[in-house]
């Protein structure tokens, strides 16, 4: 069980999240989901998949669209958790 005796390091681990790229992604996913949203339309039950996933390089500009879960988290990865 980590940081039993220390506090939790949330500063590093958030450095750490954008020194990998992480931050970028997840703001790139928040602003899809909000354009949907400013538009009306309904995500209730949907992901809000990218045209070409942001591991491979996309973005909000290549196009994105609603898709079941299961759809949408069913692809193969290879090894370090991207898209085959």
């Amino acid at each position: 069980m980590p940081y039993t005796k220390s506090p939790r390091p949330y500063k590093h681990e958030y450095q750490m999240q954008k020194k990998r790229g992480e931050h970028e992604n997840r703001m790139e996913r928040q602003r899809a989901r909000r354009k949907l949203d400013k538009k009306g339309i309904s995500r209730k039950g949907k992901d809000v998949a990218h045209v070409k996933a942001l591991s491979k390089g996309g973005s909000n500009k290549d196009g994105i669209r609603l898709e079941s879960p299961h759809k949408n988290r069913s692809f193969k990865r290879k090894a370090d958790s991207s898209m085959k």
